[in-house]
């Protein structure tokens, strides 16, 4: 299979490229859309199951993934029955400078939330994480410091934001952005 090197790209670039590109007529070289999207699903699905792995190390804590976004459900639940606390968690990781909250998947994680009514402790947690390398173009990165957020997200909150990688929130509605405020939350881990 022949490579056509282009002018002024550097090996390296070529290398990265090969891995996110499909070969047509030895020569052209065209996105593969399906191997980025499983990439960034792989991301997400990452995170959500270090996620569960951080809870259900501590004691009396039990966490589990919930499934696919297609069927509605929250990305994973954490739960604490002696101290009746349950925690419903939407989990967005990349390695862009925002991580984007649509208003559909916080409404679903509220409902999910008043189906517990023995619980005396409830939240709907936005966990966010920036990766340790931030993307310039397809398949060049920069890498910068690992960050995690942790916001609660209250029911006359309930709109489209926008986590930013210094950890600002914005609200994204009406095609207009302005700065909100999501308490900080510890975690029972960190």
């Amino acid at each position: 299979m022949k490579l056509m090197i282009l002018n002024n790209v550097n090996v390296k670039l070529i290398k990265i490229y090969i891995q996110n590109f499909i070969y047509i007529n030895n020569y052209k070289l065209v996105l593969d859309h399906k191997k980025i999207s499983k990439l960034r699903r792989s991301r997400g699905y990452n995170w959500e199951d270090k996620l569960v792995k951080r809870f259900n190390a501590l004691p009396n804590w039990r966490s589990f993934r919930l499934g696919s976004p297609s069927i509605a459900l929250p990305d994973l639940i954490a739960i604490n029955n002696t101290e009746k606390t349950i925690y419903v968690i939407e989990a967005k990781s990349g390695t862009g400078t925002t991580l984007n909250v649509p208003i559909d998947q916080i409404y679903r994680c509220f409902n999910w939330l008043h189906h517990f009514e023995l619980y005396n402790t409830k939240y709907v947690i936005l966990a966010f994480k920036f990766l340790a390398k931030k993307r310039l173009t397809v398949g060049q990165y920069k890498t910068r410091k690992l960050k995690e957020y942790y916001k609660i997200c209250t029911e006359d909150n309930i709109i489209n934001c926008t986590c930013t990688y210094g950890g600002e929130l914005y609200s994204t509605n009406n095609n207009s952005k302005s700065k909100i405020h999501f308490q900080e939350f510890k975690m029972p881990f960190k």
